[in-house]
């Protein structure tokens, strides 16, 4: 178990229950703690192999980093969400309750999902190019701590004094622009929300959300679509589904993965070669 411990009194209680709770399974349980951003890659890396099973137990960036050190490893990887949003943890419908969570970790069977890559770096719900990344590039680590979801909100006030740029992409051979592109592989966006109700965990694929527009009114009423789960019937976005997404430009614009910043562009996003087993409800 690689655990983030960087959190609130309450996470806290509820990773130590998570524990107590698998000890009444009669799990084995090996914790190891992160101390700086690479830990979980690296633990996990160094654990493959040698558990029936590797959990995350932080934020859906330290699942992302565990995804990454796991590599196309056959060890199925668990997880306990304890960070901001929880995207991961809403999408296969994981209760939050720390009996919940350690029955899906003790007795559930695997379940394969297919990883997106960009640049080489997997990432198992989205990413993306445009506002949202500007916005997970202004997030600081102790404004999120102090705001919670309040954090990405301020932020995205602010990115929007800068006008978005138009981003050159091509979609399985097909080359278009947009102001912003998000290339999910789920569902949920911000652990609340619908963005691409046709994309699925499961398939080699991803469901590509394209903003048609920067300006104000089209921001609006992307705003509107997703807070009432329209987005795949709302004229300001265009759906499509992909197997292969290249971002040409603007050169060095930030890219996204489950909410950290880990590329710039150009970009290439591709499913991952072979699947991930995740225990899931």
């Amino acid at each position: 178990m690689i655990h983030n411990p960087i959190a609130g009194a309450r996470r806290r209680r509820r990773f130590a229950a998570t524990l107590e709770a698998l000890a009444a399974w009669r799990c084995t349980v090996v914790v190891r703690e992160t101390t700086r951003r690479g830990d979980a890659e690296e633990f996990a890396r160094e654990g493959v192999g040698d558990f029936d099973a590797i959990v995350a137990a932080g934020g859906d960036g330290t699942i992302n980093e565990v995804v990454n050190g796991m590599g196309a490893s056959s060890t199925p990887l668990g997880i306990i969400p304890l960070g901001t949003a929880n995207v991961l943890a809403a999408e296969i419908g994981l209760p939050l309750t720390a009996s919940a969570v350690a029955t899906v970790l003790a007795s559930a069977l695997p379940r394969a999902i297919f990883p997106g890559v960009v640049n080489g770096r997997r990432f198992l719900m989205m990413a993306g190019i445009g506002i949202d990344a500007r916005v997970v590039e202004q997030v600081q680590p102790a404004l999120k701590r102090a705001l919670g979801k309040g954090a990405y909100v301020l932020c995205a006030a602010a990115a929007l004094r800068t006008p978005l740029p138009e981003y050159a992409i091509e979609i399985d051979g097909v080359r278009t622009r947009a102001a912003s592109i998000v290339v999910a592989k789920g569902r949920s966006y911000g652990g609340a929300f619908v963005l691409a109700p046709q994309a699925d965990l499961g398939a080699p694929s991803f469901q590509a959300c394209l903003l048609a527009s920067g300006n104000p009114a089209t921001l609006l009423s992307a705003a509107g679509a997703l807070a009432t789960a329209r987005t795949g019937r709302s004229a300001a976005f265009r759906m499509l589904i992909a197997s292969q997404v290249f971002v040409g430009g603007p050169s060095g614009e930030p890219v996204q993965a489950d909410g950290d910043i880990v590329a710039r562009l150009p970009a290439v996003i591709q499913p991952a070669a072979t699947p991930l087993l995740l225990l899931a409800p």
